[in-house]
């Protein structure tokens, strides 16, 4: 099983909603996190994630990077109801 690692940076303090789901061998499982909090990080195991998240601070700035083996995705948002989509196989 391989691990699947989840870096929230950007402006400390603010605060976004995330839902993650997490594949492995066919079988997906959801996390939500309603009231995330800059920093945050997060590990699962899996094959595939997929996650919506939602920036919830007005003048505030999310980096999302996830890093699955040699496969890294970052993406970045800024001000309240910013949303990024993102997955990683």
């Amino acid at each position: 099983m391989t691990q699947i690692h989840i870096t929230m940076s950007g402006s400390p303090g603010a605060e976004f909603s995330a839902h993650w789901r997490i594949t492995h061998e066919g079988e997906t499982t959801e996390h939500v996190e309603e009231h995330g909090t800059v920093p945050a990080e997060y590990s699962f195991s899996g094959t595939e994630l997929e996650g919506t998240v939602k920036l919830l601070s007005d003048d505030e700035r999310l980096e999302v990077d996830i890093q699955k083996g040699s496969n890294r995705s970052s993406s970045s948002t800024q001000g309240a109801g910013g949303t990024l989509t993102v997955s990683i196989r």
